[in-house]
Order: structure tokens, then sequence, then C-alpha cells
């Protein structure tokens, strides 16, 4: 029965996605017909068909052996060119990193719920954004400060290592003799929050010219996104997110308390660290390529937890796909008026005002 009901809810929300891809990807400047959008996402659908076995000269007299893999769509729509290359070129990475990052924020927000068992968790709860935020912004304003490997690794690197290094950090203050209460982790990371929160301010405070791309990388943003942003994140994401899937059954038992978890069997102590660890590289993983995005892991595991229930078997991966298409649907909107917002402006606009529907309508509890 819940195999099926997960089935089902998923099905539909993917069905859903694929709805709100296609019509994204239709509206802009210029306006492509649905139909049109359809044949050329499907015909940018392609198989492999066979692999030859090559040698490649690398940079100097070294050469080594490549497979080179032959493609082939099995469509291949006559499309009309101007069409393929406004879809496929400009809109469509935008769209589906936007889809990832939904995706991510929205199920290490779910996980985050039920781990503090507490409605207003979020993935910043640790300190992830605002390492991620300190990372990038100090990049931004002062890259030679930095050594030269890290200088390397650029703007997403820096913002993911600062989101880990939050994250952990975090960790580690709130544990003691082996143990980290739920209670001490939420309250260091507010601590680290608000510290990092002034590192930032600071950061601002000299950033001079480079202050308009700092805002508008603390704002979120897609504008820019690029095929290379998705293939990393298409990859990383979905890896991330069977680990937590793996343990909703043990966030579940853990919802009772720790004693009880423990009585049944669950390692608290490694379910917590896996749960901390993961939902913190999946959250690094979305801000470092599109800034701090807020209350898209707030309030899409409210909606799908009213609907579907506290199960996060099923709740996980419907909200993931919810999450999904809520922040296709948020950057669409940032990118159609006038002037194109960032979309955490967008989310913050939708997201407030819902949760405080939520919270008139008493539909918020303790978990």
């Amino acid at each position: 029965m819940r195999r099926t009901r997960t089935a089902t809810w998923c099905l539909g929300l993917t069905a859903l996605l694929a709805v709100v891809v296609t019509a994204s990807a239709g509206l802009g400047p210029v306006r492509v017909p649905p139909t049109e959008v359809a044949k050329v996402l499907l015909d940018a659908l392609v198989v492999p068909v066979g692999a030859e076995v090559g040698i490649r000269s690398m940079p100097g007299p070294l050469f080594v052996p490549a497979i080179e893999l032959r493609y082939v769509s099995p469509f291949s729509y006559p499309i009309e060119e101007l069409h393929r290359q406004i879809v496929v070129g400009i809109r469509l990475p935008r769209i589906l990193l936007a889809a990832i990052v939904g995706f991510a924020l929205a199920a290490a927000g779910t996980v985050m719920q039920g781990f503090f068992r507490n409605p207003m968790a979020d993935p910043s709860i640790i300190g992830v954004s605002s390492g991620a935020a300190v990372g990038a912004v100090a990049f931004i304003v002062a890259p030679l400060a930095f050594p030269t490997w890290l200088r390397w690794i650029g703007l997403q690197g820096m913002a993911f290592l600062g989101a880990l290094g939050a994250a952990f950090g975090v960790y580690a203050i709130a544990t003691r003799n082996g143990r980290t209460p739920v209670a001490t982790l939420l309250l260091a990371g507010v601590a680290v929050q608000t510290f990092l929160g002034a590192v930032i301010s600071y950061l601002q405070l000299q950033a001079e010219e480079s202050l308009r791309e700092v805002v508008g990388w603390l704002m979120g943003h897609l504008a820019g996104a690029n095929w290379a942003e998705v293939q990393v994140t298409v990859v990383v994401v979905p890896i991330l997110f069977a680990v937590l899937l793996a343990y909703a059954r043990d966030l579940n038992v853990l919802l009772l308390g720790e004693e009880e978890a423990q009585g049944l069997g669950i390692d608290v102590g490694r379910t917590k660290r896996v749960l901390l660890g993961v939902s913190s590289l999946i959250t690094a993983a979305g801000v470092a390529v599109t800034g701090v995005i807020g209350f898209v892991g707030l309030i899409v595991p409210h909606m799908l937890r009213l609907v579907v229930g506290p199960d996060h078997r099923i709740l996980l991966p419907t909200a993931a796909l919810a999450g999904a298409s809520f922040l296709v649907v948020a950057d669409t909107a940032a990118r159609l008026g006038n002037a194109e917002l960032p979309v955490g402006v967008v989310t913050a606009a939708v997201g407030a005002p819902f949760f405080l529907f939520l919270l008139r309508r008493r539909e918020v509890h303790e978990l």
C-alpha cells in the first residue's frame, strides 16, 4: 500500500515537473509554442548506438586510449533552428539547474525538519547557507587573498567549502563525549549563523565595486546557468538523495525520540551523523551554484506533509519533486518581468505569506 502511494505520488509529481519545464522553456522575450518545446526536448534525448576505441593525443608527446561513443536521437523532429538554440542553449540549462537545486533544497529541508522535530527547521539551520555565503562573498571581494590552489576552484568551490566548513564546525561545537544533543546542535547553529552574518556584513562594507555582485549572489540567482553546472549537480544530487532515502525509515523512528529509537535497534549516533552530513552536502551542492535561496526547504516540506502525511518514505521523494517544480516556477516568474529579479526574492515573497497563512490556520505543528 505504501509503495503504491509513493509510486502514484511520484509519478504525478514527475508529470507535473515535465509540464512545468515544458511551459517554462517556452516563455521569454521570444515565445516558443509548447509543441515546439516538446519536440526540442525530445530531440535532445539521445541514446548511444556504438563505441569506438581510438588514440587521443594529450598536450605533449603523450597518447592515451579513449572511447568515443556514437549517439543518435530516436525522434529527429524538424525544428526551427532559432527555437532549438533558444531552448537548448539558453533556457534549458537554467531550468534544469533550478529543478535540481529545488529538488536538493526541499529534500534537505524535509530531513532537517524531521531530524530536529521542528517545523521551523530548514537547510540553513546549521549554518550551511551562511557558510556558503561567507566563502563566496570573500572570493568575490578579495580573490587574491586566497592561496593559488583555492583560487583555482573558483567561486562555486569556495561557496561549497564554506558551506561544509560551517556545517561540520557546528557539529563539532555541539558534540561532547561522542553525543550530539539536538537542542545543543540547534543553538550552536543559531550562534554560528549570527557570527557568519556579521562576517558577511563586514565583507559587504569592503566590497566597493563588487558590491552589486555580492548582493546578487546573496539574493540567489540562476542567471548565467550553464551546462557544466548542470552536469555536476545532476550527478552529485541524486547520489546524495539516494543516501537520504535509504535512511527514511530510521528518520521515522527518530521522531519517537532518541531513547526509543535506540531501543528499536537504530544506531542513533551514526544515523544522526549521516543525516546531518549528507543533508549539508546536498544543500551545499545547490547553494554553491545558485547563491542563497530561502524558503524552498521550509515551505515545500510543509505543503507535502499536509497532503501525504509524515512518513518520510513517502514525504522525502514527493517533497523533493515538488521542490523542483516550485523553484522552476519561481525562477520563471523572476525572469519574465520588465527587469529580471533574483530568484531568492521571488521565493521569499511567495514563501513568507504562505507560511503566515499556515500559522493563522494553525497548520504548523510540532513534529
